[in-house]
């Protein structure tokens, strides 16, 4: 009995630490897609949202709520059942991916769901399968368009995945670790901001952003989504709760990658500053700012052509970012600083 009290114990803690950490990245992202919007505005010098709530905060639950209300319409000639699972397997894939993501850890406590040894291999693992949710809902559309724009995110995704990993290797090869927590606390030295990995690394995190980019889907890399010749891609026939799916699931993966930046470059939940405490604030803010980031290269940056995406995956980061790996691996082998931490 003791033993049955124990496991139930444990698994109740965990499930409310999963409820937790859900409600507070779902309500956040209404907050984060209201900031994107505010600058597109800014950009664009207009006041962009401003009816709904002061200074148009309620705009995106206005919008949600809309959403949730409106009838689903599924195509005549769709598979329906994988027309209808596929935004669920987008949506709860990416929502899985937070289990490893850490927002604090000191001696006494660890901020995070599930605290393996192998966190950045288990987010690899589960990003890589987040295409399957596009393909499927680009195929059961039953739809030219929706399957074009499934097989351009496919190939996409696939491309810029292979050097999104040999970047992350580069950074495990000078930490000794695949515990996300162990390559926070490697950066946590004497100099603070000139401390953390994005000095000695500095070429990698700008291949790292922009492959993100990439990976998310997001412009100047939105071919799958290409409103002027694919109207709106994998995503073109669905609407209501489906489409809503697919867009908190976007939002969701997209903020993910800026919490990998600011964990694998940027220190984490360390403070900048020596002295000044570390903290869920510092990896809160991080986390905006490359969100920011994000938001203001959809603002400024027009959209490539396929040809010259698939030409900078594969001739540009690719070689790289495999040239990155052996310099870091020589490095660390003859134990350069910055690059031999264990």
């Amino acid at each position: 009995m003791d033993f049955f009290d124990t496991n139930f114990g444990i698994f109740l803690t965990m499930l409310g630490q999963i409820l937790l950490v859900t409600m507070i990245l779902l309500l956040s992202l209404t907050i984060l897609i209201w900031v994107e919007r505010k600058t597109f505005g800014l950009v664009q010098l207009r006041k962009s949202v401003n009816v709904v709530g002061p200074w148009g905060l309620l705009q995106t639950f206005a919008d949600f709520i809309k959403m949730a209300v409106k009838e689903i319409i599924i195509p005549a000639g769709a598979d329906k059942a994988v027309f209808l699972l596929a935004p669920l397997i987008s949506f709860v894939l990416v929502l899985v991916a937070w289990a490893t993501v850490p927002f604090y850890a000191d001696e006494d406590s660890t901020w995070i769901i599930a605290d393996i040894n192998v966190g950045i291999l288990y987010i690899l693992a589960i990003s890589s399968l987040e295409v399957y949710g596009v393909i499927m809902g680009g195929w059961a559309s039953n739809s030219k368009y929706a399957f074009l724009g499934a097989l351009r995110s496919a190939a996409q995704m696939i491309s810029y995945e292979v050097s999104i990993g040999f970047i992350i290797v580069g950074v495990l090869l000078s930490t000794g670790s695949l515990s996300l927590v162990d390559i926070v606390m490697a950066q946590d030295g004497a100099y603070g901001f000139f401390s953390w990995y994005w000095l000695p690394h500095l070429p990698m995190v700008v291949l790292f952003f922009v492959s993100a980019l990439a990976e998310t889907n997001r412009p100047p890399f939105d071919l799958p989504e290409a409103e002027s010749e694919l109207v709106a891609g994998f995503q073109v026939e669905y609407s209501s709760t489906l489409f809503l799916l697919y867009m908190v699931g976007e939002y969701a993966a997209i903020v993910l990658m800026c919490a990998l930046t600011t964990i694998l470059f940027f220190g984490g939940w360390l403070s900048p500053i020596p002295g000044i405490p570390d903290g869920v604030f510092w990896f809160v803010a991080k986390t905006l700012f490359f969100f920011f980031m994000f938001s203001m290269v959809k603002a400024v940056v027009p959209r490539y052509r396929y040809d010259q995406l698939m030409r900078l995956g594969w001739k540009v980061f690719l070689p790289m970012s495999l040239g990155w790996v052996v310099i870091v691996a020589a490095f660390a082998q003859y134990g350069v600083p910055g690059y031999a931490r264990w």
